[in-house]
């Protein structure tokens, strides 16, 4: 009888204690921060980058290479008899840090960055839709070898080019992610019908199909392009474009493209692409990009 007494007295007690500690779980659990992850699968988009970085102590060899137009015909094996390359090593400093240096074989540059994750996507006790990331970036055209062949009050300086972009991105489902890329180029010297303050806005996405593998859509519009109207047919500059499938084997991201663009530095595909892809001057060329992990967190 007591048992019954005591239970009738304290048992709404105990089960409103139990519901209010059940709550406050609940409570914490949704206030937790989450991050979003991978999204993107590597560094690069396209010809540009994306919003990742590499991560602390890891080193990443990058290897681009671009094919000459598919309508070369098979004269030139629709393309494959021609090869631009660009090496390049980003060595992740922290998780938001990476530093680079690269060399291309096409326009004979040399070029380098810095890319810090400024924004990470993140929901729970606060929400941040978009992760952002900055980079800036210089290149030095070593083409052509002597200032002489260029004019006689060329200088070494004249070379430099330098990028600043800010990367936007989104992940708004597991399968899909999408990118806003404001570019600013300034070149030292530029062609008399071109500006040395050059800005652009670039986008792209990318759609996963499986575990492994993605379509990429990447362009990017030059508001500060010459009017073709007035050039002639060999120096008319277009927009870059690029479609791609993304093939991720452990530690390697194999990306196949197509694109109008050659050059592989900002100041190269952004400002300085002959081609129109719509046209039919589609070149076929890929990344492959190998990660190696030269020191852990302890």
């Amino acid at each position: 009888m007591k048992k019954i007494v005591l239970l009738l007295l304290f048992g709404p007690c105990v089960a409103t204690a139990q519901d209010d500690l059940l709550s406050e779980l609940g409570t914490s659990s949704a206030e937790e921060t989450v991050y979003t992850l991978a999204t993107f699968k590597g560094t690069r988009l396209g010809n540009g980058h994306t919003i990742e970085t590499t991560g602390a102590g890891a080193l990443d060899f990058l290897f681009e290479h671009r094919f000459g137009a598919i309508n070369d015909g098979i004269y030139e094996m629709f393309g494959l008899d021609a090869a631009y390359v660009r090496l390049g090593l980003d060595y992740g400093i922290t998780n938001k840090l990476s530093v680079s240096i690269n060399r291309n074989s096409r326009d004979k540059t040399m070029d380098g960055y810095l890319k810090y994750r400024l924004l990470r996507q993140h929901k729970g006790g606060t929400n941040l839709p978009v992760s952002v990331t900055i980079l800036a970036g210089a290149a030095y055209k070593l083409s052509p070898k002597n200032n002489a062949d260029i004019s006689p009050e060329f200088k070494n300086i004249d070379r430099m080019a330098y990028t600043g972009q800010m990367l936007i991105a989104r992940k708004f489902t597991p399968s899909f992610s999408f990118q806003l890329m404001p570019t600013l180029i300034h070149k030292n010297i530029v062609e008399e019908y071109e500006k040395n303050d050059q800005f652009a806005l670039g986008m792209g996405g990318r759609i996963k199909l499986t575990k492994s593998v993605a379509l990429t859509m990447e362009y990017y519009h030059n508001f500060s392009a010459p009017d073709n109207d007035q050039l002639p047919e060999t120096r008319k500059q277009y927009d870059s474009f690029a479609l791609g499938i993304d093939i991720e084997t452990g530690g390697h991201v194999f990306q196949l493209l197509m694109t109008n663009a050659i050059g592989l530095t900002e100041r190269a595909f952004v400002a300085e692409t002959t081609d129109n892809f719509f046209a039919g001057d589609i070149h076929l060329g890929f990344n492959v990009s190998r990660t190696f992990q030269l020191k852990r967190d302890k």
